[in-house]
């Protein structure tokens, strides 16, 4: 299931730090082609260290300032939820943070832009040594210094605050939900009893978003069911709307679908407890009810934290994949 978020891309944030190597630059001093073609593949999106690494050696050749290097390689941590490694680049944001110059930059179009993301880092770095104080008055300076950043910054203090807020949380296995085609109770404990996790599907058959993503969860389930992963599937409420949707679009997968079809409680929904904002969305708990994941389907943390468990487990092929 290989389908990537809209924001995960260098260029999502490129835009949302309002990049224009035009604006970056003096426009009587734009740089040759071969010096901008270099930039341009600094910033894409990139797989691996290694293509970095040779995406900078070639820009150097080409003159591209040591500025934009630096941008780059913090485009390159955030796209990749680094936050160790965009930490460890504090040094080098605090030793250049009274050295910069607007026209070497990259993606910057104001110095404020620039003096914001120096905030960022060190409050990444105020987090890895679980500083929350620091943390807060850093983050807040940045959102202060450029608040048209928010939209960058915002999504990875949420995933922060998030992931800090599920290791307070135990899930119940005891709290039975009523089954989406049948009238009876299904108690969770009798779901992860002797399975290596409970994976919680959030959605709604009324979501356009969900119903596109409905292939791949159902080759998502297979795959997790076939080594020892329990699977359920709960919508938000058992309204008629509601349940005729879930059922007619159950019916609607191809085979028999994996995992248990279920509504969430109405005195003590589950989605509120695991602080489920956005559909759909997956929610990964150990046997010991621990939250090893909360987040999109897409992202690759979620496979990651799935490895952690088995390291058999693969990701399927997407269906777009499968068209191509």
């Amino acid at each position: 299931m290989r389908l990537h978020p809209i924001a995960a891309s260098s260029f999502a944030l490129m835009i949302l730090f309002g990049f224009s190597v035009l604006n970056a630059q003096d426009k009587d001093t734009v740089p040759p082609v071969e010096k901008q073609n270099a930039l341009e593949e600094l910033l894409a999106e990139r797989d691996s260290d290694k293509a970095l690494d040779a995406a900078i050696e070639a820009a150097r050749k080409c003159g591209v300032s040591e500025q934009a290097i630096l941008e780059a390689r913090f485009l390159y941590h955030v796209d990749r939820r680094e936050d160790a490694r965009i930490a460890a680049m504090l040094p080098e944001f605090l030793k250049r943070r009274d050295e910069f110059k607007l026209k070497d930059s990259a993606i910057f179009a104001l110095e404020e832009d620039w003096l914001a993301v120096v905030e960022y880092v060190q409050a990444m770095d105020a987090l890895e040594k679980n500083d929350k104080t620091s943390f807060k008055k850093h983050i807040t300076e940045a959102f202060w210094l450029s608040p048209r950043q928010a939209a960058a910054f915002a999504p990875q203090v949420e995933r922060i605050r998030l992931e800090a807020f599920m290791r307070t949380v135990k899930v119940d296995f005891t709290t039975s939900l009523q089954s989406v085609k049948q009238a009876d109770g299904v108690a969770l404990d009798t779901l992860i009893s002797g399975k290596k996790a409970l994976l919680l599907h959030f959605w709604s058959p009324l979501s356009p978003e969900c119903e596109a993503a409905m292939p791949d969860f159902a080759a998502t389930a297979a795959e997790l069911e076939a080594h020892g992963v329990a699977v359920a599937s709960l919508i938000p409420e058992n309204s008629p709307k509601q349940l005729n949707a879930a059922r007619a679009m159950i019916d609607s997968l191809e085979g028999k679908p994996c995992g248990r079809w279920l509504v969430d409680s109405p005195d003590k929904p589950l989605g509120r407890e695991l602080r489920v904002q956005n559909l759909p969305t997956m929610v990964l708990v150990s046997p010991q009810g621990a939250v090893l994941f909360n987040g999109d389907p897409t992202d690759d943390e979620f496979w990651k934290s799935l490895n952690t468990i088995d390291a058999a487990i693969t990701r399927p092929k997407s269906s777009l994949e499968k068209t191509k």
